[in-house]
């Protein structure tokens, strides 16, 4: 399996090697013992799948605190995302700073994003579907997000403002507040 740690080190790029024949191709999407000595384990205890009719559909920025914090391991099913991870460690050297990948059905890239970082996507292509395993169940109380084109983090996204396809709630999600409101 390859293996990249990004810029920030915590955040991996992992893709499994696909074994092609005249039928298509096989691929070990989920290892865990190979996963871990690469620096990313479980437990997994939740698989989410999203669709995305729309090229431009903006999932996100998105994350859980405190006891449920979740770590996520993002693959893309079918199309193409930029995925997006964004430090919110208390503390860390990289606080504020993000790491992006392009993921898709070709690639077969994942990307590992620990807990404690805001997470997004932006899709590159219609009918795109992503699957995310996650280490922690999803939990109203400690979900937390912040909006997706917030100044202070000036996300590269690949869709302008007015182009973006959003939910109701991921367009009135808050602008990066007091780190109060990230705790439980």
């Amino acid at each position: 399996m390859q293996t990249e740690r990004l810029a920030i080190a915590d955040v991996i790029l992992a893709t499994p090697p696909r074994f092609a024949d005249s039928r298509g191709w096989f691929s070990e999407a989920w290892n865990a013992s190979r996963f871990a000595a690469a620096g990313i384990a479980g437990p997994f205890v939740q698989d989410n799948q999203s669709f995305s009719a729309r090229a431009g559909t903006v999932r996100g920025l998105h994350c859980q605190v405190g006891a449920n914090a979740q770590g996520k391991l993002v693959r893309v099913l079918a199309g193409r995302i930029w995925d997006v991870a964004v430090d919110l460690r208390h503390g860390s050297p990289t606080y504020g700073r993000h790491v992006a990948a392009e993921l898709s059905a070709d690639n077969g890239a994942q990307l590992w994003i620990p807990p404690g970082f805001l997470h997004g996507f932006c899709t590159l292509e219609p009918a795109s579907q992503v699957l995310y395993k996650v280490t922690a169940p999803y939990d109203r109380q400690a979900e937390r997000g912040v909006i997706w084109n917030d100044p202070r983090l000036a996300l590269p996204w690949p869709v302008a403002a007015g182009e973006a396809v959003l939910s109701d709630k991921d367009a009135a999600l808050p602008p990066l507040g007091a780190e109060a409101w990230f705790r439980v």
